[in-house]
């Protein structure tokens, strides 16, 4: 069974680290910088990395990769559609790969960048900065609209799946996720639950499906509570939920 863990990077980054027991071959995602990549082979010898998963361009997940694929000859896999060092394998939507033995299905989810890719694992979901815990990622390159699609596609996924997104904005992310919906009180549950976890100096990840359908603002823009709110915001009738999204991403990125 694969076991995933997190190697934290930078000052909010994880770098989700899979390791197959059987063979001792491990995998990363996202490696922003290969320090912490090749301090955990160094203390755990006899494992090695034969695998580097990513996600999206963006320097803080992909400026370990060529470091890393130097030191251990790992294979890279990308998105097809941006420019990713040292790529050996370039995703395209409803590609399929198999890595450590897991086969995961790859999505195109644009809109933090036009060419983010996920990867689905029946119960795991690696998805970089597009769905983050009680949030999204800001739109650097892509529409409202497409952000809105893709996040759609993942919350389409079956409600157990866990979500292994890439950074620790969970609490942050609860502020705003209150601020929208602020008798919703599956989101003050998860608010106490959170603090408590960061007060002990834990992770708040990985979360999962269920719980972001009842406390993340942006999967739940067909919910009244939500709509009304982000009219009030922009003071019109935001008749999609597209132009719910919008509006509650506008929002977010002046909280």
């Amino acid at each position: 069974m694969i076991q995933i863990s997190a190697l934290p990077a930078f000052t909010d980054n994880y770098i989700w680290l899979l390791q197959d027991p059987s063979t001792r071959r491990c995998a990363v995602v996202d490696p922003g910088d290969a320090a912490p990549v090749l301090a955990w082979l160094e203390q755990n010898p006899g494992w090695s990395l034969s695998d580097i998963l990513i996600t999206h361009h963006h320097h803080d997940h992909v400026g370990g990769v060529e470091q890393l694929k130097g030191a251990t000859d790992a294979k890279v896999y990308g998105p097809a559609n941006e420019k990713i060092p040292a790529r050996d394998v370039a995703l395209n939507d409803n590609d399929r790969i198999t890595v450590l033995g897991w086969d995961f299905d790859i999505y195109t989810v644009p809109g933090h960048t036009l060419g983010h890719i996920a990867f689905y694992h029946p119960g795991v979901l690696l998805c970089g900065d597009t769905l983050f815990a009680a949030g999204c990622g800001r739109l650097f390159e892509g529409t409202p609209e497409q952000m809105y699609t893709s996040l759609e596609r993942l919350a389409a996924l079956p409600a157990d799946t866990r979500v292994y997104c890439t950074h620790e904005y969970t609490q942050s992310n609860l502020k705003f996720a209150q601020a929208v919906e602020p008798d919703n009180a599956d989101i003050a549950e998860r608010v106490e639950t959170v603090r408590q976890l960061r007060a002990r100096g834990e992770i708040t990840l990985p979360s999962n499906l269920a719980l972001e359908k009842r406390t993340n603002p942006f999967l739940r823009t067909a919910e009244t509570s939500v709509k009304q709110k982000a009219d009030e915001r922009n003071g019109r009738d935001n008749r999609s939920g597209a132009e719910v999204f919008a509006s509650l991403r506008a929002w977010k990125d002046k909280f």
